[in-house]
Formats: C-alpha cells, structure tokens, sequence
C-alpha cells in the first residue's frame, strides 16, 4: 500500500505505481497503462502528489516510465497549460499519510474515549495535506530538504500550528524536544514570501497573558508573509484521565485573550491596513461579547477555526433574505446545532419568521453529554446525543443539521450512529445543511 519511504533526514525515491487512466485524458491518448510505474516527469523524480502536481503543469511534459516488467520507456505529452496527464494512483498522496509525532498537552485526540473508530485515533501532521485539504501543521515533521522544496515549488499558503513562538515553551506544550527548533521553518517560508495562516491553541496558564503578547509580537511583524492568525481556546472534554490537567477558558479570561487579540489587530489595522490578528467565535461567546461583523473578518482566511463562522452565516442568511418577497404556507421544521450557537441561529431566523408568519421553525440545542457539557461546538454533536434529546419531542415536518456534525462521508456522526438510523428513530425527514447561510434559507422555504 506504501509507495514511498520517508525519513528525517529527506526522502527517498521510489517510483509510484499507476492506478488508473483517465478515459480521454493525455496520458490515455498516449497509451499509458494501469500498472507501469511513473519515474520521472521531464527528468525530475516523483515522489508524491506535490511534485506530481507541480511538474505536470508544462504544456510539454516527457514521462519516463518502467513496465511491470522492469522494461523503461519514455511517453511525451503535449497538453493544455495546467491541464491534468491524467493519472491515478493507490493513495492520493501517492505515500503515506504522516502522523504526528508530537505529545499536546492540549491534543483533543488523546481525550477521546475509547471504542470508537481507528481512523478517528489518527493525528496527521502533513504538509501536503496543508497545502492540498488547508489542514494544519506544527513543523515538526518537516525536512530541510522538504521545506527546500516548498520554497522552491512556491506552495502557499501554508497552516500553521504555532501555538507559541517561545521555542522552550513550544516543546513543554507539544511534548516534543524538537518542537522549539522546527520554528525555523516558520522564519523561512516567511522569508521566502510563503503565505502563512498561523493558530495559536491557548491554554490558559501556558501561552496566553505574557507568552501571547510575545508570541504575537514575533508573529505580526511578519505580515505580509503572515497573512492571518487564529486565537483558538483548548477544547477539554471529560476524558481527560490521566492527562496534564488544563483549565478551560472562563467569561473573565476569555475576555483577556478577545481584549488582546482586538488590541493586536487595531495595531495592524493602523499600520498595515489589515486586522490580522483574530479570537475565535468561541472566545466572544465565552466573554459575552457581541459577535463582530461581516466586515471586521476581511477575507476570512481562518473560518474552518471557528474565527467569523457567525458573522459569515449571518451575512450569508440576511443577504439572501433581502431577495425573499415571504409567503403564507404552513410549515413547520427544527433545526438543531451546538450549544454556543443556538442563540445565534434562533435570532437569524427571526428575519424569516417575520417574512412567513405561518412558518413555525424551533431551534434547538443539542447538550454534549457525551464528551461533556464544556464541548458547545455543532461539530462535536453526537448521534446518540441527538436521539436522547429528542425523541419523542414534534419537530415538524423536516429536521435541519449542519453537515458539520457528519464525519467526511457525510452520513454518520462521530459515534458511529448513522443518518439513516437517526431519521428512522426520530421519525422525521432529515435535511442537511451546508455551512452556508443562504443555502439553509433556501431549504427551509423550499
């Protein structure tokens, strides 16, 4: 199943096996078959889907090629500029998946309870996965060589778990002794003119207070290089036995960390003329605070950390609303979401309601029983959380979840209880709803 091998001190080529060819592609027009292995595109070794990627961009291109005979050829292409050769291989990475080698102390995976499914045990740590999926690295599993090569290819942006640019402080907290060193790599890319989305995970204790006003103080400088960066709480959830014991945020800290963070970006704003610097929904919730605009979030370059989730939706849903005349049909649906957010969504809809006053559309909050009622987030919402709230409770005709309490394939939550089995018991129709505003709109009136 492993294609390629992959050490700390660089990668070692082995050339990649051809899964499949695309029907009518260049590579099908030229007669490459499953089961030849990809050497070299216009003399360069390929080791993975970054240098697949990279190298088939040119409109000519001399694949070199072995047989499963071990019989070499050689295959030229002529193409559309940037048009894919065509090729499949057994995994998309073309190699395996890295996973990380760090210890967390804040590590959401290691406080996951036992007995549920392997893949949700993996920690990945995989700069390809940054670049391609907009997943976040800490560095740590990064070469020389690797990080070369990323300048060299230009691959920006680049995520990136910092969490704390004080390099004794970062290996304490990542448990790992070279965590500190691989900051380095973050000194590069930005150098080199790498685009970098950075988060920080605060623990309260560890690196907010002194050690974020460092931290941000290292960070910001980098600008434009450093074109974002995420303050995101801890998640703590109740099976943390055993584990370095960690405070989550309260009104009054969580407070301290919004306070820093708006003070970072005014700061940017001033000089740069773009804020930068963010806290995370999450923060604002847990202070009190009223949520920011649209407008305060620029480009929303760090949505998937929770930073300007709300304000997004809120645009999104009230932009669409403005085009929707209303009407006078009976109908009746539930939506249901995280804890944090409910509040939020129920005043959204009230724009709706006054528009349809036949409409009747609850919202309803789904408590965390399972990891703990700290966890509030949509995301972390599980099946069995959901049926023992809500069975036997009338929803209506439909009821709405968003798509991020479903696992990627889109059809079971994080317990395994899947989406089919939950519209069996509720006895209800499910829909389910992209993170999207004007889309959940136009379901409910649809």
């Amino acid at each position: 199943m492993y294609l390629s091998h992959v050490s700390r001190k660089g990668r070692q080529n082995v050339p990649v096996t051809i899964f499949s060819v695309h029907e009518d592609s260049p590579a099908a027009h030229a007669g490459i078959l499953p089961g030849e292995t990809l050497c070299a595109i216009n003399g360069n070794e390929i080791c993975d889907i970054l240098d697949y990627r990279f190298y088939e961009t040119e409109k000519e291109v001399v694949l070199s090629l072995r047989s499963s005979e071990g019989i070499a050829r050689e295959v030229k292409l002529r193409k559309g500029q940037y048009e894919s050769i065509g090729l499949e291989f057994e995994t998309y990475l073309m190699d395996r998946q890295r996973s990380c080698r760090n210890r967390c102390v804040f590590c959401f995976i290691d406080q996951l309870p036992d007995g549920m499914r392997e893949s949700l045990y993996f920690k990945d740590d995989d700069s390809r996965l940054s670049f391609l999926f907009g997943n976040y690295i800490t560095l740590t599993n990064l070469s020389q060589r690797e990080a070369d090569r990323i300048v060299k290819m230009r691959i920006s942006p680049i995520n990136i778990s910092v969490h704390t640019t004080n390099p004794e402080l970062r290996c304490r907290m990542m448990g790992n002794r070279f965590a500190g060193d691989s900051l380095r790599y973050l000194y590069q890319f930005a150098e080199a003119g790498i685009r970098l989305n950075c988060q920080l995970v605060l623990c309260h204790g560890w690196n907010d207070g002194e050690e974020l006003e460092r931290t941000l103080g290292d960070l910001l400088p980098l600008y434009p290089a450093v074109q974002s960066v995420a303050l995101v709480p801890l998640g703590v959830t109740r099976f943390r036995e055993k584990l370095t014991p960690l405070t989550p945020y309260s009104r009054e800290t969580a407070l301290e960390v919004v306070r820093a963070a708006e003070r970072w970006g005014n700061t940017m704003v001033e000089r740069c003329g773009e804020r930068v610097c963010y806290a995370a929904d999450e923060f604002y919730l847990k202070a009190g605070l009223p949520i920011p605009e649209a407008a305060f979030y620029g480009a929303f370059d760090q949505l998937e950390n929770g930073v300007g989730l709300i304000a997004n939706f809120r645009e999104e849903f009230e932009f669409a609303l403005e085009d929707f005349p209303g009407d006078d049909r009976e109908r009746s649906c539930t939506l249901i979401t995280g804890v944090s957010f409910a509040p939020f969504l129920d005043e959204i809809l009230d724009g709706l309601r006054r528009k349809c006053h036949n409409l009747t559309c609850r919202v309803r909050a789904i408590r965390n029983e399972f990891f703990g009622e700290s966890i509030n987030v949509a995301g972390l919402v599980t099946g069995q959380d959901i049926l023992r709230q809500l069975e036997g409770i009338p929803l209506g005709e439909r009821l709405f979840l968003p798509s991020t309490m479903l696992r990627h394939e889109g059809d079971v939550f994080l317990d395994d209880v899947s989406l089919a089995d939950l519209e069996r018991r509720l006895g209800v129709p499910i829909v389910v709803v992209p993170d999207d505003g004007g889309e959940l709109l136009r379901l409910i009136i649809a």
